[in-house]
């Protein structure tokens, strides 16, 4: 069946006025005729569809794939457990959290322990780990431990007063000094080490306390101030005491100066006059700094009281105390001047007793006033 223009205005014309149904019967059969066409073209392969596109593709058949169930379960088999029962269902357990109780926060990982703290036994030093410190700046550090105590290769320990907070390196710089260089020392000097004095360690400051200076090594928990070494015998080793032989010093100085990257003492500027300051700071190049002058002792000062009188020295000679003569009044020296003259010797008497000369003699004569 075809439709045609034509044959369309032929039937209908439009000259008149059109009423509404005859246009919805003429809208209705014209779809119709459309989708009739398409049907038609479908079903009838186009010479020009070369790879298929207008023709509909049949749809695979669709197979029932078979299941395998499982065997019968045997009767020698052991039976099951009962399942528990629904009171403990409903119960939340503790690895599953349940609505009303949110889930706890997963705990962070353990921090592995670092090769230093390995190292670090209590074998040689009583440093327990503390937890890392965030201070304000680039204060703090990581790998911290609090130095309590140095055991010597004999067991003994040197304790470490108060503790000090610092990194495990520095820590253990602290111990291999005292435990191979200072007990030799202390050996030399008849006796051992027993504290060791710590003026300062961990601090947030800058530079020798100046307000704006560079972070201190304190600050990252890598510095530690040495005022004294201890020994058992109640004798101390100061290392700035200017009364100790300069031999013992000496041997301080070159023994620090080996281990630590900075020693600063005497000699550097004032704020180390009485005191050591040790650290491992990383400079370029591995650059090091050694300031530390070692003081000549003091001069012997003369005590200031005489020294006892031996009981076997001669008695001192006293010396005869000069006469004083008492004073005479203006009016009776014209008297007493004229019975001077009278009784005085004369001068030829007084060398002649001495030499036996005589001279002549001479008229005294009064002096005028």
């Amino acid at each position: 069946m075809t439709f045609s223009l034509p044959d369309f205005r032929r039937k209908w014309s439009c000259r008149g006025y059109m009423s509404a149904g005859a246009a919805i019967v003429t809208a209705a059969l014209g779809l119709s005729l459309v989708l009739v066409d398409r049907a038609e073209a479908r079903r009838q392969t186009s010479p020009l569809d070369i790879f298929g596109i207008g023709a509909p593709r049949p749809r695979p058949a669709v197979h029932s794939a078979r299941i395998p169930l499982p065997r019968p379960r045997p009767e020698e088999a052991p039976k099951a457990p009962e399942a528990a029962p629904a009171e403990a269902e409903d119960k939340p357990s503790r690895d599953r959290p349940s609505p009303d109780k949110p889930a706890e926060a997963a705990a962070p990982p353990e921090k592995q322990a670092s090769a230093c703290r390995l190292a670090l036994t209590e074998e040689i030093a009583i440093a327990p780990s503390i937890p890392d410190i965030r201070g304000p700046g680039a204060c703090g550090g990581e790998d911290l431990v609090r130095l309590e105590a140095v055991v010597l290769p004999d067991k003994r320990k040197v304790t470490v007063k108060p503790a000090a907070i610092l990194r495990c390196t520095m820590a253990s710089a602290i111990a291999d000094w005292l435990r191979k260089d200072m007990v030799p020392l202390a050996s030399s000097l008849g006796s051992t080490i027993s504290d060791l004095d710590n003026f300062d360690s961990f601090e947030c400051r800058g530079r020798n306390r100046v307000a704006g200076a560079m972070l201190s090594e304190h600050g990252k928990a890598n510095a530690i101030d040495v005022r004294s070494i201890k020994l058992a015998n109640g004798q101390s080793i100061g290392l700035t005491d200017r009364t100790m032989p300069r031999e013992v010093r000496e041997r301080v100085l070159h023994s620090v100066c080996a281990r630590f990257s900075t020693v600063l003492g005497p000699g550097s500027d004032w704020y180390h006059e009485d005191h050591i300051h040790l650290d491992l700071a990383q400079r370029r190049n591995d650059y090091r700094i050694c300031q530390w002058n070692v003081w000549d002792p003091l001069p012997q000062v003369a005590p200031l009281l005489p020294a006892e009188r031996p009981e076997e020295a001669p008695p001192r000679e006293v010396a005869a105390k000069p006469e004083v003569k008492p004073e005479v009044k203006p009016e009776a020296r014209e008297g007493a001047d004229e019975e001077g003259v009278e009784k005085a010797p004369a001068p030829a008497e007084k060398s002649a007793a001495k030499g036996g000369k005589s001279r002549p003699h001479k008229p005294a004569t009064k002096k005028r006033r």
